[in-house]
């Protein structure tokens, strides 16, 4: 099957190499509030506030970008394994990809809904930042659980 938009089977690999280490330093990051001195440094930015005080427009902002290279390699990694070809890319697997990514949206707006009516303030923020990676999490769980499922299945009907 003639598949369009995805990767190449080993961009995959790259994915993992870069989403599992992105996701421990995420977590460090957000849940245990870890500081990584070699990050800080000034970058350029369109337009930063800080808390209504500061304005910056077209100028640098220094900070630590530990969360920010954190989430860009999460995004990356999250993309190439969730839209990277299987080996044997076949009608079985495409529809099972879209199935997943169909799946995983509607979970993610139940979700974000249920979030939107019980978390406020800063706590919503953080909601929001964790919304922006939670659809490419249920996908890739989805997807590959279903793939588990399905080769699992298989190999018992063969052994039978």
């Amino acid at each position: 099957m003639k598949t369009k938009f995805l990767f190449p089977n080993q961009f995959k690999r790259i994915g993992w190499i870069l989403l599992i280490p992105s996701t421990i330093l995420g977590i460090l990051i957000i849940f245990f509030d870890y500081k990584f001195k070699f990050f800080d440094s000034s970058v350029f930015t369109i337009y930063t506030t800080e808390f209504g005080v500061k304005k910056t427009i077209l100028g640098f902002f220094d900070g630590n970008y530990a969360n920010t290279i954190a989430g860009i390699l999460f995004l990356i990694g999250a993309i190439l394994v969730a839209f990277s070809k299987e080996k044997n890319e076949d009608e079985f697997i495409a529809k099972t990809r879209l199935e997943s990514l169909v799946w995983a949206t509607y979970v993610n707006y139940a979700i974000l809904a249920l979030c939107t009516l019980f978390f406020f303030n800063m706590e919503f923020l953080l909601v929001m930042i964790f919304n922006m990676f939670t659809i490419l999490i249920f996908f890739i769980i989805r997807f590959y659980y279903i793939l588990y499922k399905t080769n699992k299945s298989l190999s018992y009907e063969k052994q039978s």
